[in-house]
């Protein structure tokens, strides 16, 4: 007797059954063994990481049954729902955000074509609805099986990044391998989070540069946390675990609008009061000019609650960069540091300053710049490697920003390196300094040598000082607004700040600038 056809609701409780094993399936990803596998690496699986990301139960996922298409090399007998990346959408700190997470349980992680499409909707939805997008990176590379498929789905993500530049904060946390072409979608996002001893990133690996160069190098000192936060300065900020990695992208996430819109920049109620006096800042600059001094201790005594969220804080250390917040408002901070080769703007300070300071004026965030500065650094290396080039990066970085910038000289500003640290010439909204500030072509007695010939040095140095060395000049001239007591840059600034929020500029119309790069 021949079996009787499948009524219509057997048929649908078999689909229901599949499709809740395909979302079990899902849920595991390359399964229990590679899960163990990942954890024995001290790492947490992609779908951890969401759920540490994300406010409890905000993350709602897209594409969950997505499989790849590929039939070469046997790939068709493998499947795994989701195809080895998560996204979608949730909230972070009560804010809407888009992420993906790689997932190395399944194929290494390795971009697919399937793959590509699916972060390719988080970034096309982020944008349509003005969102950021965060991508949590931990990939073998493109999937070889499946040839050029997987170079496409590079290079349209690729294309993704740079046309969402600019227009919603985009943030990758490298959490375990990331090389090759890979490395160039992290690399044209705003921020680049690294995890210590567990990522790492390079174009060419170990093996690569051993077999071209006949150098030896790991993996860790080729492309590690370490290099590439203190040594390349590719990388924004490392942390020892996973756990605290997406604490800080948590963190960071905070201080950014989720979009270019200027109505999407974050505000707190502040309870920190925008009168409250600094009196310690009287005593943290030493009057000798040659005396040392840590930059970060004078902007945590300016900005609410001491609270600064340091950036590339391993790199070019003669230089601070941040974001903080005033009144409750985000603002971004730059701050020479005399600490490290005594506040000198070198090439790499100067990239890391004119990045940051593009960053802020892309999307809104106010600019507070503290100067201490003698100039430029000296020495045939800085010429030779471009400082020109480079210096000029953060010189029109600082022209073309639209936002309210706000300027204390707290100590010296020589020569070149006082016009390019947000100069009242450079369209600097708010200009001060304080009595101890020195506003020259350089220190006094470099000028007298100069101008004297080595004739009478103590005396004309001493005469010099009394005449140049004090920001006297520069407040009669109208290059500083103001010479203001330390104690009272808070309250200036705030103030400041709040006549500023409707500013109006624009720049000439053009296709776009072209910065020196």
């Amino acid at each position: 007797m021949a079996d009787e056809p499948k009524s219509a609701s057997a048929w649908k409780r078999e689909f229901r059954d599949r499709l809740s094993d395909s979302r079990a399936a899902s849920l595991l990803g390359g399964g229990e063994r590679r899960i163990e596998a990942q954890h024995s690496k001290g790492k947490l699986t992609a779908r951890e990481r969401i759920n540490l990301l994300f406010d409890d139960g905000t993350f709602r996922e897209y594409d969950t049954l997505k499989g790849h298409r590929c039939n070469e090399f046997g790939m068709e007998k493998t499947q795994h729902p989701g195809d080895g990346v998560i996204t979608g959408h949730g909230l972070i700190n009560s804010r809407p955000v888009y992420a993906f997470s790689q997932d190395f349980t399944v194929f290494g992680g390795s971009l697919s074509e399937t793959n590509a499409e699916k972060i390719l909707k988080v970034m096309d939805k982020a944008m349509k609805m003005g969102c950021p997008v965060i991508g949590l990176n931990d990939s073998g590379g493109a999937r070889i099986q499946e040839g050029v498929d997987s170079l496409a789905g590079y290079a349209d993500v690729f294309q993704q990044n740079v046309m969402a530049s600019g227009v919603i904060p985009q943030i990758s946390v490298v959490m375990g391998p990331c090389a090759g072409g890979a490395v160039y979608s992290p690399a044209m996002t705003d921020f680049i989070f690294m995890v210590e001893n567990s990522s790492y990133m390079f174009v060419t690996g170990p093996d690569v540069v051993k077999t071209v160069t006949n150098e030896t190098v790991t993996q860790e000192e080729l492309g590690g946390a370490k290099t590439h936060t203190e040594t390349s300065g590719v990388a924004h900020r490392s942390f020892q675990n996973d756990v605290s990695c997406l604490k800080a992208v948590r963190k960071i996430f905070d201080y950014l609008p989720l979009s270019n819109d200027k109505e999407s920049l974050p505000w707190k109620e502040p309870t920190d009061d925008p009168d409250r006096l600094c009196p310690a800042l009287v005593h943290l600059v030493p009057d000798d000019p040659n005396v040392p001094y840590d930059m970060t201790a004078v902007v945590k005594q300016i900005v609410d609650h001491g609270d600064l969220f340091e950036i590339m804080p391993e790199f070019a250390k003669n230089i601070v960069t941040g974001f903080a917040r005033m009144e409750g408002r985000t603002v971004g901070v730059v701050a020479n540091n005399p600490s490290t080769l005594a506040g000198c703007l070198d090439i790499d300070a100067s990239v890391k300053a004119a990045r940051f300071v593009r960053f802020c004026d892309a999307f809104n965030i106010p600019l507070l710049t503290f100067v201490d500065v003698p100039g430029f650094l000296p020495g045939t290396d800085q010429e030779y490697n471009g400082i020109i080039r480079h210096g000029a990066k953060l010189l029109f970085a600082y022209a073309e920003a639209t936002v309210p910038k706000v300027t204390v000289i707290t100590r010296k500003a020589y020569g070149g390196a006082y016009d390019v640290m947000s100069s009242k010439h450079l369209r600097g909204d708010c200009n001060y300094s304080w009595p101890g500030g020195e506003i020259a072509v350089m220190g006094a007695k470099g000028a007298v040598e100069i101008i004297f010939r080595g004739k009478d040095v103590e005396k004309e140095t001493d005469n010099y000082t009394e005449r140049f060395a004090n920001p006297m000049v520069a407040a009669q001239r109208g290059f500083i607004d103001d010479i203001i007591d330390p104690e009272e840059t808070r309250r200036i600034i705030c103030d400041d700040l709040r006549m500023l929020e409707s500013k109006k500029l624009e720049n000439p119309p053009r296709k776009h600038s072209n910065i020196p790069l």
